[in-house]
């Protein structure tokens, strides 16, 4: 069943862990997440993966400052929903009630806007509050709503409040950043002077805001869709089976989960892993029979068997006729 919660993997973050000079494959690892996570077609990741994942890019690049050298490298030309949709925008207030309603496109966050006397003000919530969101995670939103105000107005932005129950650290470098303490607090978020709220921003641009908007709002309704189980199976399969590595320990290793967790998850599915590789080998032996003049024992070496008998006898299982007879046939 598809969790309610799951928020998509975007391929931005190919970028940022190439500028960070990061291999995804060793963050992947790390987080025991899936090896073929950004080849999926629509990857997502729960709460409890989206923080793993973080924990490990954090490891693997050993900054103790990541949040703020992420922040200051925000690129205007990546197209991240919560980055494009705030540029766009005529001020902060505009931007902020944009990137709250596209920011579950890429995190598990709910952020709240409240404008008032004392200014704008912009929290950041959690989906899972029974899951502890790492501090410097917590960091990254609050540096990066302040970096957005500064990159649409081209101006030295300081929030007039700066509010976490995080403790962050190291204070010094963030107080630094703001240009306020962050100060302990039941909430999460950042509050900007009214006047700044609606400083206009630079960076506005209405027209392309309403070309792209639509499609951001298909990303919103298909939030839910999932990429199914077989086809990432199938993925594996096809680079496992020539090296004879096709168990099903070995995808479920590639797949980040257990053995008895695929095999379960397949269930649902309908199907097995045993099913899928039959399934794979099957459709693999006829596109390579019909369209291509390999070998047969090369076929049956690409499809993982050891000799070339047992590929005769599963072609003959599967189709009721022999390879050859199937090439001259096609051939005419």
């Amino acid at each position: 069943m598809t969790d309610p919660k799951a928020v998509p993997l975007e391929s931005v973050w190919l970028i940022v862990l190439k500028d960070l000079g990061l291999e995804a494959e060793n963050v992947l690892r790390r987080a025991r997440l899936a090896r073929d996570l950004f080849t999926q077609e629509r990857p997502r990741l729960s709460v409890e993966e989206y923080f793993r994942f973080w924990d490990a890019l954090v490891e693997e690049a050993g900054d103790p400052l990541l949040p703020l050298t992420m922040v200051k490298s925000l690129s205007p030309e990546a197209f991240y929903p919560p980055v494009f949709a705030a540029l766009c925008s005529p001020d902060m207030t505009v931007a902020a009630q944009r990137m709250a309603e596209h920011k579950r496109l890429v995190a598990p966050m709910t952020m709240t806007v409240d404008e008032g006397a004392a200014g704008l003000f912009v929290g950041c919530r959690w989906e899972d509050p029974g899951i502890h969101s790492p501090a410097s995670l917590a960091a990254l939103e609050l540096a990066f709503l302040t970096q957005i105000a500064r990159i649409g107005t081209r101006e030295p932005i300081r929030p007039v409040q700066v509010e976490s129950p995080y403790t962050i650290e190291p204070a010094e470098a963030y107080q630094e950043f703001f240009g306020v303490p962050i100060e302990r607090s039941d909430r999460h978020g950042v509050t900007f002077s009214a006047e700044d709220a609606r400083r206009p921003f630079l960076t506005a641009n209405e027209s392309l805001w309403q070309t792209f908007e639509p499609e951001l709002r298909r990303r919103l309704t298909n939030l839910g869709a999932a990429a199914p189980l077989v086809e990432r199976v199938r993925s594996v399969l096809l680079e496992t089976l020539p090296s004879g590595e096709a168990t099903i320990g070995v995808a479920a290793s590639r797949l980040g989960m257990s053995s008895r967790t695929l095999q379960r998850s397949l269930k649902l599915e309908s199907t097995s892993y045993k099913e899928v590789v039959r399934r794979t080998r099957e459709e693999l032996a006829r596109h390579y029979v019909t369209n291509t003049k390999i070998s047969y024992t090369e076929i049956g070496f690409l499809l993982g068997f050891a000799e070339p008998s047992s590929f005769f006898r599963a072609f003959r299982d599967w189709t009721g006729e022999t390879p050859d007879s199937l090439r001259v046939s096609v051939s005419g």
